[in-house]
């Protein structure tokens, strides 16, 4: 047995209403008496129901582009948890939360990237920030946070990792000129590797140094000058990961884009990262999910909820004190319960 479906064309659902409004129109108009008259009876009635014919049509549009809008922010929303997927609350013993705010209300997904992922050479981290934000910025994050997902178990090496974000990143710039021509992009990347020991080593292109958090201490995780971003410079001949210490057990790493220390108040003030930092060490305890949730709301806060540049936070914290040592680990999100 077969069953046909009729269906309605969309475009004939979306134009029928106002053809079917402006119809009447005319045919009031043309044919009702009432509207050849001069009296001012006459054009009341005829101003009634051009207006009510009027406010239908907007009413009508109105409703159209909301819906138009409520998808773009459903694919939008897709492409998000496609793309920044959420991180599981323990990674190989480190305890984990993050977040992204993206300027652009409407896409809801920005130009910022993070992932964290447990590899067999230790957890492999990356923080990066796309110039621009919105729906544009997403063929990129896609291209950078594909390939460090891949090349962090292929690479034993922090410097290749960063190499292959490279050329995944010149490959997809060169596609996406083709059709944009004058486009300019750049990514800034900051590649963090915390071995089983807590100690760190990291590659920095462009992206602003994370705070180590020790007890009521905050310190930018290094005072060097970082590589150029991604994208308009070549890599040095030579990548060695710089040693930055270690995350000891109690201690939190807070991974953070430009737009949280560019947010700006009404009178301009840049937000105070440092402080916010401290101000939350000293009045809570140290978890990462209790930084994360005290530095958006004094940043929403500081800006009145109008920042102009997408935020992203990234709070690791070292709880392995009775995590002992097992198997190489092989796959993103794997933990070891203490």
């Amino acid at each position: 047995m077969f069953r046909i479906k009729g269906r309605v064309p969309r475009k004939v659902l979306a134009w029928g209403l106002p053809t079917g409004w402006g119809a009447m129109a005319i045919t009031y108009k043309l044919a009702c008496p009432l509207a050849q008259e001069d009296s001012l009876g006459a054009r009341l009635v005829t101003s009634a129901v051009f207006f009510a014919v009027g406010t239908g049509l907007i009413v009508h549009v109105r409703r159209a582009l909301l819906r138009e809008l409520r998808q773009v922010r459903k694919v939008a929303g897709a492409a998000q948890n496609a793309l920044l997927r959420p991180l599981p609350s323990r990674i190989d013993g480190l305890n984990v939360a993050a977040a992204q705010l993206s300027a652009d209300r409407s896409a809801c997904v920005g130009g910022d990237l993070y992932e964290v992922i447990a590899t067999e050479h230790g957890v492999r981290v990356v923080m990066g920030d796309v110039r621009g934000h919105g729906i544009a910025a997403i063929g990129t994050v896609a291209a950078v946070l594909g390939s460090f997902r891949e090349a962090v178990h292929d690479e034993p090496d922090l410097g290749r990792v960063l190499r292959r974000l490279d050329r995944a990143l010149a490959r997809h710039l060169r596609e996406r000129s083709r059709d944009d021509p004058v486009a300019e992009e750049f990514v800034t990347v900051l590649l963090l590797e915390i071995g089983r020991n807590g100690e760190i080593s990291a590659l920095n292109c462009g992206h602003p140094w994370p705070y180590l958090l020790t007890g009521t201490t905050v310190e930018p995780l290094a005072d060097t000058d970082p590589l150029p971003p991604l994208g308009p410079f070549p890599l040095p001949a030579e990548l060695t990961p710089l040693p930055c210490g270690s995350l000891l057990p109690g201690d939190s790493l807070v991974l953070y884009t430009d737009g949280v220390e560019d947010a700006r108040d009404p009178r301009g003030r840049f937000f105070p990262l440092r402080t916010a930092l401290l101000e939350a060490v000293r009045h809570h305890s140290i978890t990462p999910q209790t930084i994360l949730r005290t530095l958006f709301t004094a940043v929403l806060r500081h800006t009145r909820g109008r920042q102009a540049d997408d935020i992203a936070l990234l709070v690791l914290g070292n709880d392995r004190t009775h995590v002992q040592c097992s198997a190489p680990i092989g796959a993103r999100g794997a933990t070891h319960n203490p």
